[in-house]
């Protein structure tokens, strides 16, 4: 009995044995397999640069806005104009391209992209909102695809822009030269502005683009000046992008209201952030998704009403994937604000993807004078991100 009972034990500790080597050479090839699938995954999550910058249009246009007669806008037309002259974006143009160059950022949303053209005077051009002048003043895209672009070999030719979006376009008489005798009102010009916003694309390090698109909302400020009704355009540009060989991401940049009642509720701006993402919005989609800009608004908390667009995004499931503190916006002046007027921020980069997109560091770049002014009235922001 001793005997049959010891052989037992040993059968069964010989099958014990024999079964667990056999399910972990089972077992083995499948963890194998997860593991190796999980290094896969993790090594197919490409990095990223992406970037937000608001180039600031070069003047304060609320004088004009605010101006109570037909003289006094002549007057602050005159004023905004010798401002943009003043502001000398050739000069700044050389500061922001080196922070792109110094950056390489793959995607760059561009906001306030002006163009300045000016005519002989015509009250008409303002009354009938039909700007006519074509002779160029300042193109900043032209400028600044310049100082990006420039250099030999390898530093040259590194940008192309992906899309642009006209924006705001108005031309009024202007009374630049400060003399009330040389035009009707003292005005002796016609000064047109553009606004735009911008794509930029690196060149040569794999970014692939497609379906380039851009629009206006259609919630918009209607500013009365003089007696006249100007509407005020602002939209989006949008790209689809492969970068080395990453799943397509859709790339938003946009640039919301500035000068609506922000305690309004909704406020224009948060109206245009819901244009953004409602369904079958530029923000929108299956993809891979960064949506940044200039969106005029804070994070919650800061100032009462001011958060409104930015809790819109929240709300629509998008996270913040660029610096978060008072770090962005905004000093008065070029040549005399200290650096402490950068005291809130506007300016974000965000992504609505989960851990698709995820967040591997972020950078501020413009709060320093260059050659004695700073580059933008903003400052930009810089995002490395992995798209897995």
């Amino acid at each position: 009995m001793q005997n049959g009972a010891g052989t037992r034990v040993r059968v069964l500790v010989v099958l014990l044995a024999g079964l667990t080597a056999l399910t972990a050479l089972v077992a083995a090839p499948n963890g194998d397999a997860t593991a190796k699938a999980k290094a896969k995954a993790k090594a197919a999550a490409v990095p990223v640069t992406v970037m937000t910058r608001n180039i600031f249009l070069g003047a304060d246009l609320t004088p004009g806005v605010e101006a109570k007669n037909a003289k006094e806008f002549v007057d602050a037309n005159g004023a905004i104009l010798r401002e943009v002259d003043q502001t000398n974006f050739p000069l700044r143009a050389r500061a922001l391209g080196k922070e792109i160059r110094n950056n390489d950022p793959d995607l760059v949303g561009l906001q306030e992209v002006a163009l300045w053209r000016d005519a002989p005077p015509d009250f008409n051009t303002a009354t009938n909102n039909a700007p006519t002048a074509t002779n160029v003043r300042y193109d900043f895209l032209k400028l600044l695809l310049a100082q990006i672009n420039k250099g030999q070999g390898e530093r040259k030719d590194r940008y192309k822009v992906a899309v642009v979006q006209e924006e705001f376009d108005f031309e009024a008489p202007a009374n630049e030269d400060g003399n009330d005798d040389t035009g009707p009102l003292g005005g002796e010009i016609n000064g047109r502005l553009t606004m735009r916003d911008v794509i930029l694309a690196r060149k040569g390090a794999g970014v692939k683009i497609s379906n380039a698109q851009g629009g206006n909302f259609e919630n918009k400020l209607v500013v009365k000046v003089s007696g006249v009704e100007i509407p005020v355009d602002r939209g989006w540009t949008r790209v689809d992008a492969r970068i080395r060989g990453s799943e397509k991401l859709r790339f938003v940049n946009s640039h919301l209201e500035a000068f609506d009642d922000e305690t309004q509720r909704p406020s224009i701006r948060a109206l245009q952030a819901g244009e953004l993402v409602e369904p079958g919005g530029p923000a929108t989609g299956k993809k891979r998704l960064v949506l940044l800009g200039d969106f005029n608004s804070d994070v919650p908390g800061v100032q009462p009403g001011d958060e409104q667009a930015f809790q819109v995004l929240l709300d629509a499931g998008f996270a913040e994937r660029g610096v978060k503190g008072p770090v962005t916006c905004c000093v008065s002046s070029l040549f005399t604000s200290p650096p402490s007027e950068f005291d809130h921020q506007v300016d974000h980069i965000l992504s609505d993807s989960g851990n698709k997109v995820k967040q591997v560091d972020s950078s501020v770049v413009g709060r320093e004078k260059k050659r004695g002014l700073y580059p933008s009235d903003h400052a930009g922001i810089v995002s490395e991100l992995k798209i897995r």
